[in-house]
């Protein structure tokens, strides 16, 4: 019994250890959703994780890539944005979001949104982000899919624009139909969320065991 509770409880760091690895892999920031279509009004989230030791995410600067104009940005409580407007155009070029108090800790995160209206012709965003943290040290997600810090790429699917500018499929008003695509996870992320959280609660449980056990032996 006590050689299958060790096995249990090597089994169970082992599991809490890949736990705290894919966390640590995934906390990049990323923009959702992952796909959108051509000539529709989006809404765009941008979720921002915390992932450094005894520092603090302070401000976080996204730039808008060619591809889509975007022209309202929801207010965040405990933030305030500034907006960068391009010289010639006018159009939004990027938005800086700083936070009114002491940011975000490492187990933190938060979504900032954003909407706007993908163009007719657009077949792929890449959304650069720049994490900037309390000791003043910036984290640039600007590089390629499967890079250290790679930005966050939104692919653009084709599709037939009506006489309003709407895309279809698209949505009602602007970007009704990305509200409840975030709010049922976009891309899964719910769903791993959920898987991860299991595996830890695991291996926290079988951990005790190994405890409990260790205890019974000593007292005998």
């Amino acid at each position: 019994m006590l050689k299958r509770l060790k096995k249990m409880s090597i089994l169970g760091a082992a599991v809490l250890s890949l736990f705290l690895f894919a966390s640590m892999a995934s906390a990049h920031v990323t923009v959702q959703p992952k796909q959108t279509t051509q000539g529709t009004y989006e809404v765009f989230s941008v979720r921002v994780p915390s992932e450094s030791e005894n520092v603090t995410t302070t401000s976080v600067k996204v730039t808008v890539p060619d591809g889509v104009a975007v022209s309202r940005v929801e207010p965040k409580a405990g933030w305030k944005y500034e907006l960068e407007f391009a010289a010639d155009t006018k159009a939004i070029k990027s938005i800086t979001w700083t936070a009114e108090g002491s940011g975000l800790s490492q187990t933190e995160f938060t979504d900032f949104r954003i909407s706007g209206k993908v163009a007719d012709d657009a077949t792929e965003l890449t959304w650069k982000a720049y994490q900037t943290y309390s000791d003043k040290s910036v984290v640039e997600w600007v590089g390629a899919d499967g890079s250290d810090h790679p930005a966050s790429v939104t692919t653009v699917a084709a599709g037939a624009a009506d006489g309003d500018g709407h895309g279809a499929p698209a949505a009602a008003g602007d970007g009704a139909a990305a509200d409840s695509h975030d709010a049922s996870g976009g891309d899964g992320s719910s769903t791993k969320e959920n898987v991860t959280l299991g595996l830890a609660i695991a291996a926290v449980v079988l951990g005790a065991l190994a405890l409990i056990a260790a205890l019974a032996r000593k007292k005998r």
